[in-house]
């Protein structure tokens, strides 16, 4: 901790310190409108990718239903395979976050001070919940509607 003691004054110029907050806020909206274009991406990628897989495996769905297997049991064992890859990339992701932390600590040692070590924890909690969430619905959108396709139009 400083010593406020020793501060006596400050002196600083306040129309640079609002230019710089309101260059900061124009950058904070570029940013969020970046990230929220990525999440766009993210999100088209993996419900692709999620329905590709099961595209794939369509025809296990339909002898699964043609011997008499539930919706339910179709649906659960795919439910279950795309939480866990869910689970896996978040995992990943976390990992990738904490080494990117570690990176900036090692050449910003000054950056210790600022973390909030209880963000973080909601912060991957978060990344958890929402890998589990769009695995979750991406699945589930993706094996309804190969239970509701007919035979004959498996092959298009």
């Amino acid at each position: 901790m400083l010593d406020t003691k020793l501060v006596k004054e400050v002196i600083y110029q306040k129309s640079l310190v609002s230019m710089i907050n309101e260059n900061v806020q124009k950058i904070s909206l570029v940013i969020l409108g970046f990230s929220s274009l990525l999440m766009i991406i993210a999100l088209a990628l993996i419900n692709n990718t999620i329905r590709l897989s099961i595209y794939s495996k369509r025809f296990i769905i339909k002898t699964m239903q043609l011997v008499g297997a539930t919706q339910g049991f179709i649906r659960r064992p795919f439910v279950f395979a795309g939480i866990r890859h869910g689970v896996y990339g978040a995992l990943i992701a976390i990992a990738m976050l904490v080494g990117v932390l570690y990176l900036t600590q090692r050449q910003l040692p000054e950056l210790r001070e600022l973390q909030d070590q209880n963000m973080l924890l909601t912060l991957f909690g978060l990344v958890i919940v929402l890998g589990i969430v769009i695995s979750w619905i991406s699945t589930s959108l993706a094996v309804r509607k190969y239970l509701r396709l007919k035979s004959d139009d498996l092959y298009f």
